[in-house]
């Protein structure tokens, strides 16, 4: 009987450690998104978090996050799509998390909100054109 309730306690205790919920990387930027059907959604999801809701950026606790309200470095598409597959500086990079048509969305939604009023319109085209070759690791 002892012997029982020890071993279901073994098991039980197993399960748990098994199935323990796990919270998501900050840094985990490969792996399916979930469907974001426009740029505003995407910003919302996955920019916002950084660079505010209103584009203005922010500082502190020694991170900085620049503002995309009014900057003119958007005022070519390559650049934001550059950031935004590859990363820059403290940014991760995104090329493994949004598909073409999300990367374009999100870029086109900067340049035309937040003061910006860029209306050369990026492509999925022009984003697969600059998307990064991810090779496999070799051991």
């Amino acid at each position: 009987m002892r012997s029982t309730f020890f071993l279901m306690a073994g098991l039980a205790a197993a399960t748990c450690l098994a199935t323990q919920a796990r919270a998501d990387s900050a840094s985990a930027v490969v792996g399916k998104m979930q469907p974001l059907n426009n740029g505003a959604a995407v910003y919302q999801h996955v920019c916002q978090g950084c660079h505010m809701p209103d584009g203005k950026g922010a500082v502190g606790s020694g991170a900085r996050f620049p503002a995309l309200a009014g900057n003119p470095k958007l005022a070519s598409g390559d650049y934001p799509v550059y950031v935004v597959l590859n990363g820059f500086g403290g940014m991760p990079w995104f090329s493994g998390l949004l598909n073409d048509r999300q990367v374009a969305d999100v870029v086109n939604y900067v340049r035309t909100n937040f003061g910006n009023h860029y209306t050369d319109m990026v492509k999925p085209a022009d984003v697969a054109s600059q998307r990064p070759v991810i090779t496999p690791e070799q051991d």
